[in-house]
């Protein structure tokens, strides 16, 4: 198996500035404690394509409701290597969870951005019976798979990546 890509968290800087844009009402000392308990995502057996990634914080998901959460988590992933990001395949079965952008894209130049490429996620649970989406701090929520890519033979693309979540146009 090539090995491609690095977790690692983003700064606490980062972090906190990330985490008090999502949820004001934050204390520094609460958003230290969340931070210091984060996972970095790692596969649950030898067989696993995906990485789990774990929820930083226990949330309540009621049906038709959204939680954008940003996850503390940054990778560092060889060019021609794309991560893809995917809601639990069990929670997606049970609650009809969702990425609110269908499948999350991480690309290489994501790293360097200038949020420190922090990983977020905006979820959804779009169950149409009823049920309410309940995880603790530490459960996993959602998958992310290495894939690589391939480029036209007349790409001349010189583009650079200096923004961070959501500035692509």
């Amino acid at each position: 198996m090539e090995k491609v890509a690095k977790f690692y968290k983003v700064s606490f800087h980062q972090f906190l500035k990330d985490w008090k844009a999502c949820f004001p009402n934050s204390t520094s000392v609460q958003i230290q404690n969340i931070y210091d308990e984060i996972k970095l995502p790692k596969r649950a057996t030898k067989g696993s394509a995906g990485y789990d990634f774990y929820t930083p914080i226990t949330f309540v998901l009621p049906p038709q409701h959204t939680i954008k959460l940003p996850t503390g988590i940054r990778v560092e992933i060889q060019e021609g290597w794309v991560l893809t990001l995917y809601p639990r395949s069990s929670l997606g079965f049970k609650y009809r969870l969702q990425l609110d952008n269908s499948v999350g894209i991480i690309d290489s130049d994501y790293f360097s951005s200038d949020n420190e490429g922090h990983l977020f996620v905006k979820l959804t649970n779009d169950t149409n019976e009823g049920k309410t989406v309940n995880l603790r701090a530490g459960d996993a929520m959602l998958q992310g798979i290495f894939l690589p890519f391939g480029i036209c033979e007349d790409d001349a693309c010189q583009g650079v990546r200096n923004g961070g979540f959501g500035s692509t146009n």
